[in-house]
């Protein structure tokens, strides 16, 4: 039988890093995993119109290090730095207050521009989700979304949408594929992301796959990050 394998845990160690970079035991380990994931829902939900592409968290003994990947990392830095400040004091009082150990001060927050937006599966999946949530017609959406992949230098990208697309009845899944996207190539760098537009009718579901190439030990720095 098939197992459905996400894309970015099957090349973890390949051609991706963990995303959370810590290490904890016990009870201090599940608590920071939900606290992780929960920071990153709240930066993508808060800051929507800044297009989030990724969440990387850090943490030491007396530090945490957050770097936020947006296109447009103005509207998060915002006059004279003044946004990130702000940003900060509500991450801390949200998610580390007392007696938590982590001061305002021991909160490291590191804006990150994203140079080529249209390759990140993440940023095209939100856009998506905008345009579908103003009711365009999901084919229009869909081919759109590839146009400014293709344009971007991708060598293939994948789209399906699931739902009552349109509002019909009965709800269907829908796929446009062009180009190649290889799945089971460890060394392929792949984009994936998934997510779902909430519209009066229901939610449509999105998943996007986009193939920017192969990845050799070159291509990387010593982080293990692909450049």
């Amino acid at each position: 039988m098939a197992k459905k394998v996400n894309p970015k845990i099957f090349r973890i160690g390949i051609t991706r890093t963990w995303p959370s970079v810590w290490f904890k035991q016990g009870q201090d380990y599940i608590n920071s995993v939900k606290q992780d994931s929960t920071l990153r829902k709240y930066l993508k939900n808060t800051w929507r119109e800044a297009g989030i592409d990724e969440v990387k968290i850090e943490r030491n003994t007396k530090n945490i290090s957050i770097d936020i990947y947006t296109a447009k990392p103005g509207l998060i830095i915002g006059r004279g730095g003044s946004g990130v400040e702000d940003l900060k004091r509500k991450i801390h009082k949200k998610f580390f207050p007392q007696p938590s150990g982590i001061k305002l001060g021991d909160i490291n927050l590191n804006i990150k521009e994203v140079s080529r937006p249209n390759l990140s599966a993440e940023m095209v999946m939100q856009s998506m989700i905008v345009d579908i949530e103003k009711r365009v017609p999901y084919k229009k959406v869909m081919k759109q979304a590839i146009d400014r992949v293709q344009r971007a230098g991708a060598l293939g990208v994948k789209i399906i949408v699931a739902g009552r697309l349109n509002g019909i009845e009965i709800a269907r899944t829908e796929k446009i594929s062009v180009g190649k996207v290889p799945l089971h190539t460890l060394r392929a760098d792949v984009s994936y992301s998934r997510g779902f537009a909430r519209t009066s009718y229901g939610t449509i579901g999105i998943k996007i796959w986009i193939y920017k190439g192969e990845v050799f030990e070159k291509d990387k720095d010593k982080t293990g990050e692909v450049y």
